[in-house]
C-alpha cells in the first residue's frame, strides 16, 4: 500500500481510509493508497513551511541547478513513470511517454529561468533617493492536480513555484496518485531537498479542502472543473490567498473554405481524440464553412474509423479507455441528448463490444452533425471522444457561435487568409488561439483561460509572477 510523501520520505497517514486505483482498461485494482486526512495535510504543510527559509536562502541559480539535476535523474526512469501512468490513467503508452517527457521538459524549462529572476531599480525618486523593486517568494504553495494529465499539470505549478523559492504540497487526483508519488521520490533522490516538494493523496472534500483552507498556505494552484474551481477560489478568499485556476473548456475550431483540409482534419482528429478526448484544451466544437463541409466530414469520419481502440499497453493503440465508468456514462448521456434533439451520428456513438472492451471503460470516437444550440454537447464541456460539427455560412457566424459559450480556454482557425486569421485572433474569446496549428501548448507562452475557464497564467515567464510578491524599497543616501 502506498503512503504519502512528506519531508523527503514516505510516511503513514493518520487515518485508515484508502483510495482504490483501478486500471481503466480492465477495471482491475492496481493498488490501494492511504487517503490523507486534514492532519496529514497539516503535517505536510508544516514540513514545507520548515523547509521554506532554507530553500529561499538558496541562491536562485542553485535552485535551478538542483531542479535540473533532479529532472535529469527522473528522466532516467521515464519508461517506468510512463507505464505507471498508463496503468492508473488509461492513456496509450505512447501518449504516456509523451506526457512524462513533457512534464520533465517543463521542469527543465523553469530550471533554466532561475538565473533570469529579476527585480528592478528606479533612480531619482527624489533628491538623493532611489527605489528598488524586490521580488520574494510567497511561501508554501498548494498544488491541486486532476487525473487527465497528472504529471504535466503538476509540472506547470511545481516548476515556477520552486525556482522562485517556494515550497510545495501537492494533492493529486484520488484516482491517479501513483505516478506523482514516484516522481516526488525521484526528484528528492535527484537533489530536491526534503520538505521542498511533498505529496498528500486524498479526496477533494478532505485533503483538498484542508490544503486550500490551511492558514500557512499562501497560494493555491488548481486545475480542474469550473464548479470546483469556484469553490476553491471562495475558500482561498477566506485568507486572501493567491490563486491560479485552470478550469474547463469547450474549445472551438473553425475550418474555412480556403484551408488545407487534410491538415485541418488531422488537427481536429488529434485535438478531439488525443487522451480519449479528456483534455481541457481538446477541440470540442467544430465549425466548418458550408462550401467544404461535406469534404471535411468525410475526411474526419475516415480518420475516426482508423483509430485503433484498446488497452494502453497494447500494440498500435491510438485511443485508450475513458478514465472511469462515470465519465463514460456522462458522455453517453450527452450523446443521447444530442441525438434525441435531432443530431445525426456520423460515426461511433456506442461502446465497442467484445474482448478486450467489455472489461474496461471504452467508447467509440464519435462525430455528431448539427446538434441544436441548446443541446448538452453545445453548452457543456464534453470530456470524452465526442465531437459536434456545425456548418456555418462564413467567418462572422463561426466566431459568433464559437463565442456563445461560457468557456474561453483555447480556440483554433484554419485558413490561408491572413485577414481572416487576424480577425479570429482578435475576436475569439479564448486565452489561446492556434492558426493552422495543432493544439500544442508551449512553455515559452503564457497560458490561461477567460470567462469560466480560469484565472491567472501558467507557462511563460509570466507564470513566475504568480509565485512571487513584489515589494518596494526606498533608499535615501
Amino acid at each position: 500500500m502506498r503512503q504519502m510523501f512528506v519531508d523527503g520520505r514516505f510516511c503513514e497517514s493518520s487515518g485508515s481510509d484508502q483510495l482504490e486505483v483501478r486500471d481503466p482498461a480492465t477495471g482491475e485494482l492496481v493498488e490501494t493508497v492511504l487517503a490523507g486526512t486534514a492532519a496529514d495535510v497539516d503535517a505536510a504543510v508544516g514540513a514545507a513551511h520548515a523547509a521554506f527559509p532554507g530553500w529561499w536562502d538558496t541562491a536562485a541559480a542553485r535552485r535551478g541547478e538542483a531542479l535540473h539535476e533532479a529532472t535529469t535523474h527522473a528522466r532516467d526512469h521515464l519508461e517506468e513513470l510512463a507505464r505507471q501512468l498508463t496503468q492508473e490513467q488509461g492513456k496509450p503508452l505512447r501518449e504516456a511517454r509523451l506526457e512524462v517527457g513533457r512534464c520533465l521538459e517543463t521542469l527543465d524549462h523553469y530550471a533554466g529561468l532561475a538565473k533570469n529572476l529579476r527585480g528592478g531599480y528606479v533612480p531619482n525618486l527624489d533628491e538623493g533617493t532611489y527605489g528598488v523593486v524586490l521580488r520574494r517568494p510567497l511561501g508554501v504553495v498548494g498544488a491541486i492536480v486532476p487525473w487527465n494529465f497528472p504529471t504535466t499539470l503538476l509540472a506547470n505549478k511545481l516548476g515556477p513555484a520552486i525556482v522562485t523559492g517556494n515550497t510545495v504540497v501537492a494533492k493529486p487526483a484520488e484516482t491517479t496518485p501513483l505516478t506523482t508519488l514516484r516522481l516526488a521520490e525521484l526528484l528528492h533522490e535527484g537533489g530536491i531537498p526534503a520538505g521542498v516538494f511533498n505529496v498528500v493523496p486524498g479526496t477533494g472534500p478532505v485533503a483538498g479542502a484542508a490544503l486550500v483552507a490551511h492558514p500557512l498556505v499562501r497560494k493555491i494552484a488548481f486545475t480542474g472543473s469550473t464548479a470546483v474551481g469556484k469553490q476553491t477560489m471562495a475558500s482561498a478568499a477566506e485568507h486572501l490567498k493567491r490563486v491560479t485556476l485552470e478550469l474547463g473548456g469547450s474549445d472551438p475550431m473553425i475550418i474555412c473554405d480556403d484551408a488545407d483540409l487534410d491538415r485541418a482534419v488531422s488537427a481536429a482528429s488529434v485535438g478531439r481524440f488525443f487522451n480519449c478526448g479528456q483534455a481541457c484544451l481538446a477541440t470540442k466544437r467544430l465549425f466548418v464553412f458550408e462550401r467544404v463541409a461535406e469534404e471535411v466530414i468525410d475526411k474526419l469520419a475516415g480518420k475516426a474509423a482508423k483509430l485503433r481502440i484498446g488497452p494502453g499497453t497494447a500494440d498500435r493503440v491510438l485511443m485508450g479507455p475513458l478514465h472511469a465508468e462515470r465519465h463514460r456514462a456522462r458522455i453517453e448521456e450527452q450523446v443521447a441528448d444530442a441525438v434525441d434533439r435531432g443530431a445525426k451520428v456520423l460515426h461511433g456513438g456506442a461502446r465497442p463490444r467484445g474482448e478486450p472492451y467489455d472489461r474496461g471503460w471504452f467508447y467509440e470516437p464519435t462525430l455528431l452533425l448539427e446538434p441544436p444550440a441548446d443541446s448538452r454537447v453545445a453548452l457543456e464541456e464534453t470530456f470524452g471522444p465526442a465531437l459536434p460539427i456545425w456548418r456555418v455560412a462564413g467567418l462572422d457566424e463561426a466566431i459568433e457561435r464559437a463565442n456563445a459559450s461560457p468557456y474561453g480556454l483555447g480556440s483554433a482557425i484554419w485558413t490561408r487568409d491572413l485577414h481572416r486569421a487576424s480577425v479570429a485572433a482578435e475576436r475569439l474569446e479564448a486565452g489561446y488561439t492556434w492558426v493552422n496549428s495543432v493544439n500544442k501548448v508551449y512553455d515559452e507562452l503564457p497560458f490561461g483561460g477567460v470567462k469560466q475557464s480560469g484565472f491567472g497564467k501558467e507557462h511563460g515567464v509570466e507564470a513566475l509572477d504568480y509565485y512571487q510578491e513584489t515589494k518596494s524599497l526606498v533608499v535615501k543616501h
